[in-house]
């Protein structure tokens, strides 16, 4: 038989070869390039791509950058002000609580240290511990109540990026490259950029395509350079040789495709390696800030040491979405905002990371006309507690976990800018006016993709599945603008 030593070879040949995955995609394609060769996918097969896909009505948006805060940022300690909590600042809480931590609980309530003030026209309450964010309140719709209902980290995660609370489906990310394509065949569609310090709770799940195909997942933009591993091939491996090595690997790549048509791991790794080639130009450039204005790096905070690291990946996400890129993610660290104790000085330095770039952001992608098409969301898994944690001195407290009413912000994109949509109750525990369930989000956010979020759909396991998958989420209307 012909098959079985023709698989063994290729798989030998490729796992001794002296080359990264990378050069030997880019070697290839650029001698196809040369040889007149179309690189474009062939448009009568069949099988899973990164073409462009038709809405199902006129989209409002076309990308999306989300900044996802992991740990749970305190609403009412930044977005939601609640004075009836400094009014009982100390005193017994007077209604019933749902603690996640009770064995570190108090029923004592815990006012906010901090003062808030109206920002722009729209005249939005917002922190002192978020000026830059009050530079651009005119530009943000501010939510605050938001629900998942399920106090855990991993869950409400879960809820907030992949639709569900269940571990192993696909992401945000995945589901919207899945449905839409790609707008360059340059980038990948879907980049994922992680903190310096680790990775936020439940790791790359966060950026999994699920049981999609693997073409649709993430792909890691490191947090420090080199930002992609082996993007560039050695001096001393180029030339004929590597060409004609290219040449045979992807000769046996092919016709190992042909006799498994419906191997879509293959499909996605063969795909990889053919964006890996290009990359090597595109994506060096667009990980390039040297080129921006002095006055741009400074606009994102590049000259602050405590707002550089995440400034500088918010500048990368606006460079990569003006290349094409589909959907960005930028996360904190594990559990950066999980403020259960030393609240007081915990949350500043937070907040000082990530306020002067996330602001930045909406204000750049204005000034270049592509808000208007690009998504900027900013928010977390969950929010926090009225009550004191851990009660053993004002420097040590802090508020333990609550996703029952909480607080996120977005920009662009279709949301309706100036706007603050949903109310929790005094305390900040509940959302109970105009609440905004994470299935409801997601079906919005779709909505203003152009797409109708039971139409994307998966067939698996017997039955189409989608990204909400039977919650029954609405389009928020209020929202919108």
């Amino acid at each position: 038989m012909i098959n079985e030593p023709q698989q063994i070879a290729r798989r030998r040949f490729v796992n001794q070869g002296a080359l990264s995955l990378s050069a030997l995609a880019t070697t290839w394609l650029l001698h196809r390039e040369a040889r007149g060769e179309p690189t474009k996918p062939d448009l009568d097969r069949s099988g899973f791509d990164l073409r462009p896909k038709p809405t199902h009505h006129q989209p409002r948006a076309t990308a999306m950058i989300s900044m996802f805060m992991q740990g749970g940022p305190s609403q009412m300690d930044l977005l939601d002000p609640k004075p009836e909590l400094n009014r009982l600042d100390g005193q017994k809480f007077p209604g019933k609580i749902k603690y996640d931590n009770a064995a570190q609980a108090s029923s004592r309530v815990l006012g906010c240290p901090w003062k808030f003030s109206r920002h722009g026209n729209c005249g939005t309450e917002i922190s002192e511990l978020l000026p830059h964010l009050g530079s651009i309140a005119d530009d943000i719709t501010v939510v605050r109540s938001m629900h998942t209902g399920v106090n855990n980290h991993g869950q409400s995660i879960h809820a907030m990026n992949s639709g569900r609370t269940q571990r192993g489906r696909p992401s945000l990310g995945s589901w919207l490259t899945y449905a839409l394509g790609a707008e360059t065949a340059e980038l990948p569609a879907f980049v994922s950029m992680t903190d310096p310090q680790g990775l936020p709770v439940e790791g790359v799940l966060n950026w999994s395509g699920g049981w999609l195909p693997s073409l649709y997942q993430g792909t890691v933009i490191r947090p420090r350079e080199p930002r992609i591993l082996n993007l560039q091939p050695p001096a001393e491996l180029q030339g004929r040789p590597q060409r004609n090595y290219l040449d045979f690997v992807s000769q046996l790549n092919r016709r190992h495709l042909q006799r498994h048509p419906d191997e879509s791991e293959l499909e996605a790794r063969i795909a990889n390696f053919e964006l890996a080639a290009r990359m090597q130009t595109a994506a060096t450039e667009a990980l390039d800030i040297s080129g921006e204005s002095a006055a741009t790096h400074r606009m994102y905070g590049l000259d602050d040491p405590e707002a550089m690291e995440f400034g500088t990946r918010c500048l990368i996400a606006r460079r990569l979405v003006e290349r094409g890129v589909r959907f960005v993610q930028l996360f904190t660290k594990n559990q950066y905002w999980d403020h259960h104790g030393s609240i007081r000085t915990s949350l500043p330095k937070s907040c000082r990371k990530i306020d002067q770039g996330a602001a930045a952001l909406v204000a750049d992608l204005k000034q270049r006309g592509m808000l208007d098409s690009t998504v900027v969301h900013w928010g977390g898994e969950m929010g926090r507690l009225p009550v004191i944690q851990n009660d053993a001195g004002d420097a040590k407290v802090g508020r333990d976990h609550n996703t029952y009413g909480f607080s996120m912000w977005l920009a662009g994109g279709g949301f309706r800018p100036g706007t603050v949509y949903g109310q929790t109750d005094e305390f900040g525990h509940h959302a109970i006016e105009n609440v905004v369930n994470h299935y409801d989000y997601h079906t919005t956010l779709l909505h203003l993709f152009g797409l109708d979020i039971e139409r994307v759909f998966y067939h698996r396991g017997g039955r189409d599945q989608t990204l909400t998958d039977g919650q029954g989420g609405k389009v928020i209307e209020g929202l919108i603008c």
